[in-house]
């Protein structure tokens, strides 16, 4: 399937915000992950006006499917940056993702002065280390029980990419 990453823009509200709202994503997503449409107008604010940002949507068919980003870190750690991403359920399993990494991962190290990108997904979520292991990150660790989600302790993978690799 056809998809493009492009930047975000205030019109994506609507579909941004029913897009996201499927217990399967956000399961997988920080606290701190839109859950309401005030959150989402917020979000979608800053991620069109942050230029040391680097915060794309997904777009399939016209619409914001998903989104991508990548965050550089500030002192001792600025030479690395974050990756976070998440892609709607109709979407799953058709190789989007995975060309969506490969494609900002290349955007990130021509647009920041860094050395590497780290994702760090729960331990449960096995479909993103699938993931992260096809656009060719390697897991560096893994910490037991430090992530609390729904009440739930989990563990947490860091999986990373270098710009010489």
């Amino acid at each position: 399937m056809d998809f493009k990453l492009r930047p975000w823009r205030i019109d994506d509200l609507e579909s941004v915000s029913r897009n996201a709202d499927h217990p399967d994503i956000t399961r997988f997503m920080s606290d701190g992950f839109p859950d309401r449409i005030d959150k989402w107008k917020s979000f979608l604010e800053f991620a069109t006006n942050d230029t040391s940002i680097l915060y794309l949507a997904i777009e399939i068919n016209g619409r914001a499917a998903g989104g991508i980003g990548v965050s550089p870190k500030k002192d001792v750690m600025r030479k690395n940056a974050e990756l976070g991403y998440w892609l709607a359920e109709k979407y799953w399993g058709q190789g989007i993702m995975t060309r969506a990494i490969s494609e900002i991962v290349s955007l990130a190290f021509e647009t920041f002065d860094i050395n590497r990108i780290y994702a760090t997904p729960f331990g449960t979520n096995f479909a993103s280390h699938r993931i992260l292991e096809k656009a060719g990150f390697k897991l560096e660790a893994r910490f037991e029980k430090i992530v609390i989600k729904n009440g739930e302790l989990l563990d947490e993978f860091v999986y990373a990419i270098r710009r010489n690799e």
